[in-house]
């Protein structure tokens, strides 16, 4: 029996329709994750030639010349204005070994099945294809989680998305199946003048709350978490917020790829060595 999906599928589409319409007054997350996968990609010294944007917003992605790319996106809107398909990330509609590389950047924290979605991107590499995703998790939205949950003392709800962080996340690398797994963080600081704005720059960037179980937050609830938030401003009278930018590397395995050495294959002995210095 498959478990309940924590994310409302319908809520997320609806979600990042709306957010296509301002995106790119708001997609600092996303162009910050696309910088991390870029200079990753530039450390492989090997040409792509079919790629997948998995999650591809505006499709900012730009791969190498003459690759072919598929752009895919949970959002209708989004997957329309860059001539791609509309899908979750979790029911991947690609036969397996389609792509050299697959790319995924700011969606795969709002996948309730993320060890399939993971799966799925796996199998559709061919032999030695790339997988570099980044998301957040981790710390991410520290103050504003803190706020909500000042405001709320005596009622226990679910206000923002649960976050990976990076162990888990190279544990799921493993489990689902990639060789050679790094999972790596890097923080991004914001900061806001006022609890409204961050709110805003999360609805128009796809990233507001699409948990399935959700509660209508009250006007008291709103006021007194925007007054939490502004009393923990600076001297220049802005407040920062954490963003933690989780990324993935992992490739599909093959023959050809380095493996670690067997245990007890070593021919030379650690105590040996220490005792000669």
């Amino acid at each position: 029996m498959a478990s309940p999906d924590i994310f409302d599928r319908a809520a997320r589409r609806r979600q990042r329709d709306r957010a296509a319409i301002r995106f790119a007054d708001h997609d600092f997350l996303r162009a910050a994750m696309l910088d991390g996968i870029v200079d990753r990609l530039g450390l492989v010294t090997r040409d792509f030639a079919d790629v997948l944007d998995l999650g591809c917003f505006d499709g900012a992605f730009a791969a190498a010349p003459g690759a072919r790319v598929a752009r895919v996106d949970p959002g209708f809107a989004f997957a329309r204005g860059v001539g791609g398909i509309q899908a979750d990330e979790d029911r991947l509609p690609f036969a397996d070994s389609s792509f050299d590389l697959v790319v995924a950047a700011g969606t795969l924290d709002q996948v309730g099945d993320l060890p399939g979605a993971l799966t799925l991107i796996r199998r559709a590499l061919r032999p030695d294809g790339l997988f570099l995703g980044a998301f957040t998790g981790g710390a991410t939205l520290a103050t504003l989680r803190t706020v909500l949950r000042e405001a709320e003392p005596d009622r226990a709800v679910a206000r923002s998305h649960p976050q990976v962080d990076v162990r888990s996340a190279g544990d799921l690398l493993v489990r689902a199946g990639f060789a050679l797994p790094v999972a790596d963080v890097e923080t991004l600081t914001v900061r806001y003048r006022d609890m409204a704005r961050l709110l805003d720059d999360l609805r128009h960037a796809g990233a507001a709350n699409v948990l399935t179980e959700r509660h209508a937050v009250s006007r008291a609830t709103l006021a007194a978490a925007a007054a939490g938030f502004a009393a923990r401003a600076d001297a220049d009278g802005r407040v920062s917020e954490r963003f933690d930018i989780v990324f993935l590397t992992g490739w599909a395995p093959s023959p050809d790829q380095p493996r670690p050495a067997r245990r007890g294959s070593a021919t030379a002995s650690l105590t040996d060595a220490l005792k000669s210095r």
